[in-house]
């Protein structure tokens, strides 16, 4: 009947995740961002979207392990031309969330998470959305554990421009889900 594990079965976290800086990305970060060749193909749209940060319309959060680099990223568009997304007011919408695959289960993701979200009450906004691929339910657990629930269903059709100028387009069936932002100061 016991809901825990006995203490010395526990794991602590490991001894990296201390180390992690949670911050805000740099140009000089957009190469670490194609994470050694296996996102090099979305290297226009990270060059994009940073622009678009500066511009004030994103927010683009790192996850930085000193002396490894870039082990995670959280991107948020502040507004959209779908309101239901965004509406640079009150929603914002997460996106491009990732954390490399050897450093997940230790909780960098939700530091992320919480990390964007905090700075969304400060800046005033009461709504976060994001997608969800249907065939990744391991993230899904991560949102719903961190308050999300799924309000409607996305086609998750999209599309961009690779790194030698070809049009690509993607398919990634989604759950469009939300979060209530609440003041926690």
């Amino acid at each position: 009947m016991a809901l825990h594990p006995p203490p010395s079965t526990l794991q602590s976290p490991p001894s990296w995740v201390s180390r992690v800086q949670i911050r805000r990305l740099t140009k000089a970060d957009l190469p670490a961002l194609e994470w050694d060749g296996e996102y090099s193909r979305f290297r226009r749209l990270f060059a994009e979207t940073y622009q678009s940060a500066v511009k004030g319309r994103a927010v683009l959060w790192v996850a930085d392990l000193p002396g490894l680099g870039l082990i995670g990223q959280l991107f948020v568009q502040l507004n959209s031309a779908r309101l239901e997304l965004a509406d640079g007011k009150t929603r914002a919408y997460i996106y491009a969330f990732r954390v490399r695959k050897s450093y997940r289960g230790a909780g960098l993701g939700t530091r992320l998470l919480q990390t964007a979200e905090a700075d969304l009450v400060r800046r005033g906004y009461q709504w976060v959305t994001l997608n969800v691929g249907r065939d990744n339910p391991n993230a899904r657990q991560l949102y719903e554990r961190n308050g999300y629930r799924v309000v409607a269903s996305e086609p998750g059709i999209w599309h961009y421009i690779d790194e030698t100028g070809q049009r690509r387009e993607v398919n990634e069936p989604a759950w469009r889900m939300e979060n209530k932002l609440t003041d926690s100061r």
